[in-house]
């Protein structure tokens, strides 16, 4: 018996209550109730958020909720037949049976392997059929174990009559059509592994015979045999069957991912068309050969993430949409893939080399292109801050905060390591470090830009998108003009890769043409009519803060606050920073006001960044995504060491609640900064300058304040703002355990 399921994780005929939810959290305590997870609680939580992702019915009468989460101590399966059915996304109507796939953070290949077998056994009708006869708990589980191979195999003598009549035996991998099988053994293309439904019938007491083919050897590709084409047109014996590849994907690669890689190679072979697909899935690549790519007429891109190396694909006519679509209306994309091969106006791949961001396919709109396209410059821009940051903040840590800020460039221009002179080597070391990690956060806007316009147009928006940022920052833009300067740097691109042009000409367009153009359009709109708003903008708010150090203290500590939290970063950080650092020549003894306001600039400044750790990792960690969990660890020392760009991923992402949410944290530390007269004789450092902060006590309590404000209020709006959409936040549910996807 496999360790995947047994007698006890089989509920047959049970009402589990009429909504997707209700049946989600009856299986994980089915889960739980069998020593199998931690907590019910968070494996259900982790369930229902890949569930808000993308539903999982599949046609026939099928649920297929499925999940890695941290709470999952054993890979299992729990098989469901519902009275009555529910509705879990499927065109067709509700589901009657359900499987449940939970499999731990870190599950081995081997169970990963059988969790995907299981996920393609459920696209075959007699393993669904015999699923809907069982009598029993231990029937189910005799007919899961058949269809992934794991039942007692007949003799050699009883095998053979079954492998002569072309019918597939239990656990095989036998396909009618082209085949190309993985890392799972069964086939990932061509028929997709027509085993679970003859395993299934005869796990059942039926006889169900495959069509009658060739089994290709596992790693080839098997043409199409008479009886599989003897649905296609009758010209296809004069020309061949039309030839077409695909490459399927989803978030988590367990199961939709093969499940529409089975239902697109299923629904080729009726319709007479040559298919392989290569599934980019968690239990292993089934790469395709490049001599099939060479071959085929269109590729068809069914992927919720990016597509691996897509530039193999280059110059073929593709279509593209959601991994669902490939599972639910297959025959559809396989005649959008035919019509793409005959229309010499279709997409085609580009050729820039690459993996090419999944945001531009002809099935999304702008606004959905968009934002994907900032997700892909925040992702790639993360390096930057957290390299940087974290450089600096080991520079504070091994020598003068004060000094290596003020002194680096000196420091460098005028001693070696070997001619240290009168710098000692801790000064030394830690102004190399300083000025590293300096330069690598000034390349942070430009990346974003770069990265943003590489979203929306391949490789050939990246240059222009870098110099919109460069321009950005020229002009003190900070990372709001990146994000405007890399979308105009990318639509341009993409706007110029549309025309079809001359070969002569077209060789030329993403290495010279579209970098001069887009870069002319982004870097000049930015210097012609985004510069001067900008400008007018600083030299009104330095004017407003010069008019209020004579007034009210506090009031003047929540508007450095509220401008230092405002762009993280940006232009009205730096106005209020230059503000305070032009000032602190002039203090004094008896003058303490610009020293006052050097602390409470430095203060808010680290509140952004604190916050969002303080949110992402301890008091709403199911509304953060993995990666902005893993980035709000390295926020701590990013904002404990005075670096507000720690926040700008978080920013970025959701620039409606983080950033109301920092200037409200901001305000408060600013305002008490002010109030308790704390004040600071340093330009820079952070929480590393404590010894020349006087009131140091209430510089600490000021910052708590701030950061607690601030992360209770930007967990309070995601909440309010239903993000578990997007992260899997599930009301009422404590997500004690990290859900890791993949």
């Amino acid at each position: 018996m496999s360790d995947l399921i047994n007698p006890g994780l089989v509920l047959l005929d049970r009402d589990l209550g009429e909504s997707t939810e209700s049946v989600i959290r009856a299986l994980a305590a089915t889960v739980h109730r069998e020593g199998r997870a931690s907590t019910a609680d968070s494996l259900a939580a982790d369930a229902l958020a890949r569930e808000a992702k993308n539903a999982t019915g599949i046609p026939g009468g099928i649920g297929i909720p499925h999940c890695r989460s941290e709470a999952v101590t054993q890979a299992t399966l729990v098989m469901a037949r519902l009275a009555p059915a529910v509705d879990f996304g499927a065109k067709d109507g509700p589901a009657d049976i359900v499987f449940f796939i939970a499999a731990p953070a870190g599950a081995d290949q081997e169970h990963l392997k059988l969790l995907s077998k299981l996920a393609r056994s459920l696209m075959k009708k007699p393993f669904v059929a015999s699923l809907r006869a069982a009598q029993s708990p231990e029937e189910v589980v005799d007919i899961v174990d058949t269809a992934l191979g794991l039942a007692p195999q007949p003799d050699d003598a009883a095998a053979a009559p079954t492998a002569a009549t072309g019918t597939a035996a239990a656990g095989s991998s036998a396909a009618t059509g082209p085949a190309a099988t993985g890392a799972d053994g069964s086939a990932a293309t061509g028929t997709g592994g027509a085993a679970a439904g003859a395993a299934v019938a005869g796990a059942s007491g039926a006889t169900a015979a495959s069509s009658a083919g060739t089994q290709a050897p596992a790693g080839t590709h098997a043409p199409l045999t008479e009886s599989a084409t003897s649905t296609a047109p009758d010209d296809a014996g004069a020309r061949g069957p039309r030839r077409l590849v695909a490459v399927t994907a989803c978030p988590t690669g367990i199961a939709h991912t093969y499940m529409a890689a089975d239902a697109l190679a299923n629904t080729a072979q009726e319709m007479g068309v040559d298919l392989q697909v290569e599934t980019q899935g968690s239990s292993g690549a089934t790469r395709l050969d490049p001599a099939v790519i060479g071959q085929a007429e269109a590729v068809i891109f069914a992927t919720d993430v990016d597509v691996r190396e897509r530039s193999r694909f280059a110059g073929l006519p593709y279509i593209a949409s959601a991994v669902k679509r490939g599972i639910d209306e297959p025959r559809e994309m396989i005649q959008e893939a035919l019509e793409a091969a005959d229309d010499p106006q279709a997409p085609k791949v580009t050729g820039d080399g690459g993996e090419v961001s999944a945001a531009v396919t002809g099935n999304e709109g702008w606004g959905t292109r968009i934002r994907k396209a900032v997700m892909t410059g925040v992702s790639y821009m993360i390096p930057f801050v957290a390299a940087g940051g974290l450089l600096m903040a080991i520079a504070f840590m091994i020598a003068d905060p004060v000094l290596v800020a003020q002194q680096a460039d000196d420091i460098l221009a005028t001693t070696t390591l070997g001619n240290l002179g009168d710098v000692s080597l801790a000064m030394y070391l830690g102004a190399v470090l300083f000025k590293t990690g300096n330069l690598a956060i000034s390349l942070l806007v430009p990346a974003l830009a770069g990265y943003i316009a590489y979203g929306l147009a391949d490789r050939p928006g990246i240059a222009p998108g870098f110099a919109a940022g460069l321009v950005a920052n020229f002009m003190g833009a900070g990372f709001i003009g990146g994000i405007v300067g890399g979308l105009l740097a990318g639509i341009c691109a993409y706007w110029l890769t549309l025309p079809r042009l001359p070969r002569w000409l077209g060789s030329l367009m993403p290495v010279v043409i579209i970098p001069l153009l887009a870069t002319l359009f982004a870097g000049g709109l930015l210097f012609l009519l985004i510069g001067g708003p900008i400008a007018a903008f600083m030299t009104w708010l330095t004017s407003l803060l010069a008019g209020m150090s004579g007034a009210s203290a506090v009031a003047l500590g929540a508007v450095l606050g509220l401008m230092m939290c405002s762009d993280l970063g940006g232009p009205i950080n730096k106005v209020a920073y230059s503000f305070a650092v032009a000032g602190l020549g002039a203090a004094t003894v008896t003058n303490t006001a610009p020293q006052e306001i050097m602390a409470t600039v430095i203060a808010a400044g680290m509140v952004p960044p604190l916050g969002m750790a303080l949110a992402s990792t301890v008091l709403g960690r199911k509304y953060f995504s993995a990666a902005e969990r893993e980035n709000g660890k390295t926020s701590w020392l990013l904002g404990a060491s005075f670096i507000s760009e720690g926040a700008i991923p978080f920013a970025a992402a959701d620039p409606l609640r983080v950033i109301p949410a920092s200037m409200a944290g901001g305000v408060i530390t600013g305002a008490l900064t002010m109030a308790w007269g704390v004040t600071s004789a340093a330009p820079h450092g952070g929480i590393w300058i404590l010894p020349v902060v006087d009131g140091r006590w209430g510089f600490v309590a000021a910052i708590l304040a701030g950061t607690v404000v601030t992360a209770v209020l930007v967990t309070l709006f995601k909440r309010i703002g239903n993000v578990k959409k997007h992260v899997g936040e599930v009301p009422g549910v404590p997500q004690t355990q990290q859900t890791v996807e993949v």
